[in-house]
């Protein structure tokens, strides 16, 4: 499906919901309930192939993961690519391009920890190597989820670095961790007619106060990815006659650290 399709999607009726999913079986079955589009969890990719969230994954491995997902998808797909698997602006742009050519409508890509001016190279240099290809970028800043700033100064920062993004090539915003009403509503009407993306996280307002807000997608991010993990972790339990263990994001990134 082309990007246009799921471009299309963000200015729907109501609130584009993705529930992401982490592998081939995991993305037909998230279709198969109905989902308008698939999105994928770079955590839980990364633990589907053995590695621990955090840019730890192999850009080969991210490849054949997301080919995999591909091959069972017939509505659009969206890949969150983390930080690009590299720091080169030129090496991401050629990961992209790898991506466009399976069948990827879009892709989420994050500032991180790095300063602002390291994504919006990188997605210009995207832009650039795609050419005339079509793909929706959702670039993602992390002022929130890691609580680089609070209250005004984090409405201010998130809505500087998305003109730098929008500037470079960004056809959407990501800000996972965003929950206060407000904030949504300060930063959806500063982006129009870019529209925000959020994250489900405790204390999220309802579907319907966010779309009346202005953000235009929600996405599901590690939750159900996290959830599959711990529920097998509990049937294990079960099945072994052993004392089930807690499995979270810490957990579950260090069992796989190596």
């Amino acid at each position: 499906m082309n990007a246009q399709t799921f471009r299309d999607l963000h200015a729907g009726a109501s609130l584009l919901v993705l529930a992401n999913a982490w592998d081939g079986a995991s993305a037909a079955v998230v279709q198969h309930a109905g989902a308008p589009a698939v999105a994928t969890t770079s955590a839980g990719v990364a633990w589907s192939c053995g590695w621990p969230d955090g840019d730890r994954l192999p850009v080969a491995e991210m490849l054949a993961a997301i080919r995999r997902i591909a091959r069972v998808v017939t509505v659009p797909l969206t890949v969150d690519i983390e930080e690009g698997c590299s720091d080169d602006p030129a090496q991401v742009a050629d990961f992209v391009s790898s991506l466009v050519d399976t069948g990827v409508a879009g892709i989420n890509i994050e500032d991180g920890s790095k300063a602002p001016t390291s994504l919006a190279d990188k997605l210009r240099a995207i832009r650039a190597r795609l050419g005339g290809r079509d793909l929706f970028i959702n670039a993602r800043t992390d002022v929130y989820l890691r609580g680089m700033a609070s209250g005004d100064a984090a409405v201010e920062e998130t809505l500087r670095r998305a003109g730098l993004y929008r500037e470079a090539g960004a056809d959407g915003m990501f800000v996972p961790g965003i929950a206060a009403l407000d904030d949504i509503r300060r930063v959806a009407t500063a982006l129009r007619p870019m529209p925000l993306n959020v994250m489900l996280v405790p204390g999220l307002p309802s579907r319907e106060e966010l779309f009346g807000a202005g953000a235009r997608r929600l996405s599901a991010g590690i939750a159900l990815s996290l959830e599959a993990y711990a529920t097998a972790g509990r049937m294990a339990a079960e099945f072994l006659g052993t004392k089930p263990k807690d499995i979270g994001y810490g957990t579950l990134n260090g069992l796989l650290a190596g």
